[in-house]
């Protein structure tokens, strides 16, 4: 019988294990069909009638099978499974459930899961890479908080490992990546605060050892020097610090007598701090001071319409990551890989 061909696939349950799981057999017994004839259907081999496979996999679906993982990866040496390595503290704006949501759209018809493993920015952030790598726990890495010099990124082309990284790295190598252009987004910021009629603008940025930060320190930068403006530092926070904090710094800064009557802001939540520090201080939004921020959901808009805000799809993100680092896995050429969102016409679409 072809279960017992060479070829069929290391899926059945061992003793002792989940006997009520759906498995192949399941299926071969349910359509009259060989197991092998099953797994072929499944992966949607040519050699097979598309009746055939139209119905093995309506009948997969409809009873909730899924391969054992187990199975899969003594038969062919792979997990079917993608980690997202994830720092616990990045929960802003929903930006994890909406990665998440992405990379689970890309890989919703492929034979990949997606795992997420955690880590805490105290920690190193080499550590969870290594782990996944020296235990084979998944056949690729997605990884964020990029750094121009990533050791990550280093450590895992050493070993050969597939990845794709959320942001780019200055390092001189290429590698899959997906980034939103944060030097666009500045420049295009400021030049909005510049024909509100602001001349004294302030960053509230990432923090500098973060790839993106430069992109965005530099498109602000270049932007103030060509429209002829002037910087207000906000020194002691960044987009790292906690709400409390960066509205503490606001309401300092905003109480001088050389104050800032715009913000270029590079997170949702932060820009709210931002405008609770310029009320504490007793200014207006809209009349004292305007705000540009990038928002990775629509709350900005919902809550303080004066805003100008900017979308940074971070669904379109995890979508080109899982696309990327599945790309890796295949061996495609890099460059196919790299993707960069760019922030469009946002700001002149909105009246000042």
């Amino acid at each position: 019988m072809d279960e017992h061909t060479p070829d069929t696939p290391v899926d059945e349950p061992e003793a002792g294990s989940d006997q009520g799981r759906p498995t192949l057999k399941t299926i071969a017994f349910m359509t009259g069909l060989g197991v092998t004839t099953v797994s072929r259907a499944l992966k949607d081999a040519p050699e097979i009638g598309a009746a055939t496979r139209k119905r093995v996999q309506m009948i997969a679906r409809q009873i909730g099978y899924r391969p054992n993982r187990a199975g899969v990866r003594l038969r062919t040496g792979k997990t079917n499974v993608i980690s997202l390595i994830l720092d616990t503290e990045e929960q802003v704006g929903g930006f994890v459930s909406d990665i998440i949501y992405g990379i689970s759209e890309a890989l919703a018809k492929t034979s990949y899961h997606l795992i997420v493993t955690p880590y805490s920015r105290n920690n190193d952030p080499l550590e969870p890479v290594r782990y996944v790598v020296e235990t084979g726990s998944a056949d690729g890495i997605i990884i964020s908080r990029t750094e121009p010099d990533d050791k990550r990124v280093r450590y895992m082309i050493e070993h050969g490992f597939p990845f794709a990284t959320h942001g780019r790295t200055d390092m001189g190598i290429n590698h899959p990546s997906h980034d939103f252009d944060n030097y666009e987004y500045a420049a295009q910021a400021v030049r909005k605060l510049a024909a509100l009629g602001r001349r004294r603008l302030t960053l509230l940025a990432p923090p500098s050892n973060l790839s993106y930060y430069h992109h965005m320190r530099d498109g602000f930068a270049d932007a103030v020097a060509e429209c002829g403006l002037i910087e207000i530092p906000m020194n002691g926070v960044t987009l790292d610090h906690s709400i409390q904090e960066v509205r503490q710094k606001t309401a300092q800064l905003m109480r001088r007598e050389l104050r800032p009557d715009g913000f270029v802001s590079g997170s949702g939540s932060s820009t709210f701090a931002l405008v609770a520090g310029t009320e504490d201080a007793g200014l207006e939004l809209g009349r004292d001071v305007d705000i540009v921020s990038k928002q990775s959901s629509k709350l900005l808009h919902l809550l303080r319409p004066k805003i100008f805000a900017v979308d940074e799809n971070v669904r379109l993100a995890g979508f080109e990551l899982a696309r990327s680092v599945m790309g890796s896995i295949a061996g495609k050429d890099i460059a196919t890989l790299q993707t960069l969102s760019k922030p469009g016409d946002a700001l002149q679409d909105k009246q000042g």
